[in-house]
């Protein structure tokens, strides 16, 4: 390409390439023909009178500027007593950052004091769920969206109570409680339905509470969720535990990184499992062959099999300096995000997620922000087509700024079970 034009398409932000000095002026090798230096000849006075167009040289300073120009270049410009300054204000955000960390721990202790608060109304709910209170008519009430429309229907509602009756007198008594209840939210949370298997659903129809504690004061920051089931064919625990373990400081190699506290690492527990029920393993027949005599023989081994409990016996993190792998880290981290879920959004809200409500808020919500980013991108296409026309005019655009659930895999200290879990 010839000097000239790559200059106007450098100008011109056509090309991102480097401006070099062209050693030929043509895009073959150079020649020492007659008609290779006329051409050179021409090549360079065009070069010339496009370099002395004052309009021209300015938009090509100002493309050198936005291509050099980046936050740690000008940094590097800076005097020395200016770094120095800078410098002091990092120290300032490190403080910062470890009274966040502070702020953080009192919230920690403001859940706590709220979920004592909250812990009457789920001993309620459980009551409800199970059968072994039946709710007032007081408590039973609401108002739907659709009241007028239920109240113009009335007249028609009020013909067939007689019947109504008649027939629930001839059916089977009604169910006890809200059947399947938790079992439900499973199936209608992707999150935790990928992780069911088909052996695992009539354990889970077993589950009647799912409760989440706080670590008491004092002690390292942690949450323990409590999953009760009523006595079933599969194993002898009426409680299984997964404890996760939180820290609320700033990490000493990166303490510009802290946002929040982070689930660090987790423990499961023992499931006392019944004779042949154990859905975590699976049984196979492998054949082995002797070396010397060439006999054959049929062994049986059990194997890990896939399935929702080994939720309780999770992957450590790491605590010998050693890291992870990747796979290792995704798991701990999936592990991590379920638990928080669990903490967040399944307990407290547990009959929008019966009802599936809760769920159509978050598909609500997720459209929205998509939305939200396909109009941020029209405007930034519209601002690049303003740009052109402006004549030689280089935008930057700042890089988005995103929200992260603050789960991360670091390396924790020495782990412990919980007491809430059997050791066998």
């Amino acid at each position: 390409m010839p000097c000239a034009t790559y200059l106007w398409d450098f100008v011109h932000g056509n090309t991102s390439l480097p401006l070099t000095c062209c050693s030929s002026f043509s895009d073959g090798a150079p020649s020492d023909s007659s008609e290779a230096a006329k051409d050179a000849s021409a090549t360079e006075k065009l070069t010339d009178q496009v370099m002395q167009n004052p309009q021209v040289l300015a938009a090509l300073q100002e493309r050198l500027d936005s291509v050099s120009h980046t936050p740690s270049s000008y940094i590097e410009t800076l005097p020395k007593a200016v770094k120095r300054r800078i410098n002091a204000l990092k120290q300032l955000q490190v403080k910062c950052a470890h009274i966040e960390a502070k702020f953080y721990e009192e919230v920690h202790d403001l859940e706590r004091k709220y979920a004592a608060l909250y812990q009457p109304l789920f001993d309620k709910r459980r009551e409800f769920v199970t059968g072994d209170v039946e709710p007032t008519d007081a408590e039973s009430e609401w108002h739907s969206e659709n009241e007028e429309e239920d109240k113009l229907a009335g007249d028609m509602k009020s013909k067939v109570v007689i019947a109504e009756k008649e027939a629930e007198a001839a059916e089977e008594p009604a169910p006890r409680g809200i059947p399947e209840f938790w079992f439900t939210i499973f199936r209608n949370v992707d999150m935790l339905s990928e992780l069911v298997q088909e052996y695992d659903e009539p354990i889970l129809k077993h589950l009647q509470d799912i409760k989440v504690k706080f670590s008491d004061p004092g002690q390292p920051m942690s949450f323990v969720l409590e999953f009760h089931f009523e006595p079933n064919d599969y194993f002898t625990n009426s409680v299984l535990t997964k404890t996760y373990k939180m820290k609320s400081e700033p990490d000493k190699a990166d303490p510009f990184s802290f946002e929040g506290p982070e689930i660090v690492d987790c423990d499961g527990c023992t499931i006392d499992w019944k004779k042949g029920k154990n859905v975590t393993v699976k049984t196979i027949k492998k054949k082995q062959k002797h070396k010397g005599r060439g006999t054959v023989r049929t062994i049986t081994k059990q194997v890990p099999n896939d399935s929702f409990f080994n939720f309780f016996s999770p992957l450590k993190a790491s605590g010998d300096g050693e890291s992870l792998d990747e796979d290792s880290e995704f798991t701990l981290a999936s592990d991590f995000e379920i638990g928080h879920f669990f903490r967040e959004r399944i307990v407290p809200r547990a009959v929008l997620y019966f009802t599936g409500e809760a769920i159509e808020d978050d598909d609500n919500f997720e459209e929205g922000e998509e939305g939200e980013e396909e109009e941020l991108e029209g405007d930034e296409e519209a601002e690049e087509e303003d740009d052109a026309d402006a004549n030689l005019k280089v935008v930057g655009v700042d890089p988005a700024m995103f929200l992260d659930v603050h789960l991360s895999v670091v390396q924790p200290k020495e782990p412990s079970q919980p007491s809430e879990c059997k050791q066998q």
